[in-house]
């Protein structure tokens, strides 16, 4: 090769290195304004040594496919003609419950001639009544009336005289029953003329023994059955160690003028005699009966002392409501005729059957001669509260027994 041709490579040579230059330079100059405007995601060192996806498509191309997404239309809700194909999800499965509503039975009317249970005492009687009043709502012949005040008591008289304002509420209210509870407040001193004797003194008990006789001689002016409700036990050792031998008094003196004592005991301890919050509540279930201060009584606490008198009013009060009646031949309607047959009852004649061989094949015994279960004539705890109102004694030595005899009498022996 001559030097002057290799002069002229060397000179083209040059001359197309500095054309492609320039074209490598302009050439983002001539992409359009739109693709200089898109954003374009940085390469990392493995995409520039082995290549990456497909820049032409995800470069090139990309503010057409932008475009396309934009020019789609959005998605519509079926039309009303294909809503009807529209299949559901399928129901989530939930497991199979069955939920029991009750409804509480509507009041119903008092008959102007219905009966008064009158209820007096302090705060436990106002919560027994006003439970004993939801009670009897659907007995038409048995009204309710509670006039109780939650600090009164028999030792206050000067806050509140039960001595002077129960002649009143006889007077008032004219009852077939009256129940009384209270002497949660009587642990305190009490004034005896001119003397404040301290709570627990041999002459506070004769005071106090003195008080409760005047209160059920007043109550029995009316000449109605007079109901003494004990009081529960507390959550106080203390406390409960005193009405104890409270509930001893009011015991001996009601049953002494005649009247009953309905023992609420054991509706709130435990099988030790010990003090619940929780236990029984009038359906079997287990529920809180008593307050935080172990003191008050919940509304199933209200309800448990109800129940207990309720069996004794009811007792006393027979006959004086509907769900009360006795069902015997006396009050069957008379059968005289069947119109609706065309029949007249007189007229209707059967062939008399034999009492000893009904089948008249000879034989003496029925049903295969089988004896007659043995029932029992001993009635259980339970029966005995549900259906006489009775309640046995505490088990011997448990600290509710009152046939114990009290310390006072245990010293004069």
């Amino acid at each position: 090769m001559s030097p002057c041709f290799s002069r002229t490579l060397a000179t083209l040579a040059r001359r197309g290195g500095v054309l492609l230059l320039s074209v490598a330079i302009c050439l983002p100059a001539m992409t359009s304004h739109a693709e200089a405007q898109e954003p374009r995601e940085r390469r990392n060192l493995l995409e520039m040594l082995f290549g990456g996806p497909n820049l032409r498509n995800d470069r090139l191309y990309a503010p057409q496919r932008r475009e396309q997404r934009m020019r789609r239309p959005p998605p519509q809700s079926p039309s009303r003609e294909n809503r009807a194909v529209v299949r559901p999800s399928a129901p989530r499965k939930t497991p199979s419950v069955v939920q029991m509503r009750t409804t509480p039975p509507a009041p119903v009317e008092k008959l102007e001639n219905a009966r008064r249970v009158l209820v007096i005492g302090d705060f436990l009687a106002g919560g027994m009544g006003e439970a004993l009043v939801s009670t009897f709502e659907t007995s038409p012949a048995i009204a309710v009336d509670v006039r109780s005040n939650g600090s009164s008591g028999l030792v206050r008289t000067d806050y509140y005289d039960w001595f002077s304002t129960l002649p009143q509420f006889l007077k008032e209210t004219s009852p077939a029953t009256i129940v009384i509870m209270m002497g949660s407040n009587d642990r305190q001193q009490m004034v005896i003329g001119d003397t404040k004797e301290k709570y627990g003194t041999e002459a506070w008990l004769r005071e106090y023994e003195k008080r409760i006789d005047a209160l059920i001689a007043i109550a029995k002016r009316s000449q109605v059955p007079v109901l003494w409700v004990g009081l529960p036990a507390f959550q106080s050792p203390s406390l409960t160690a005193d009405f104890v031998a409270f509930n001893r008094l009011y015991r001996s003196h009601i049953e002494k003028a005649g009247g009953e004592f309905v023992d609420v005991w054991d509706g709130f301890v435990d099988e030790g005699g010990k003090f619940v919050t929780t236990g029984y509540d009038v359906n079997g279930q287990q529920a809180r009966l008593r307050e935080a201060d172990g003191i008050g009584m919940t509304q199933a606490g209200k309800q448990k002392l109800a129940f207990y008198v309720e069996k004794f009013v009811r007792r006393h009060l027979d006959g004086a409501s509907p769900d009360l009646t006795t069902l015997d031949g006396s009050n069957l309607p008379a059968l005289t005729s069947l119109p609706a047959l065309g029949i007249d009852a007189q007229q209707v004649r059967t062939q008399p059957i034999s009492l000893t061989d009904p089948d008249l094949d000879g034989g003496d015994v029925l049903l295969g001669d089988k004896p007659a279960p043995r029932l029992s004539v001993t009635e259980s705890p339970r029966e005995k509260l549900t259906k006489r109102g009775l309640m046995d004694d505490a088990p011997l030595g448990r600290v509710d027994d009152y046939r114990m005899p009290a310390l006072g009498e245990t010293a004069a022996k």
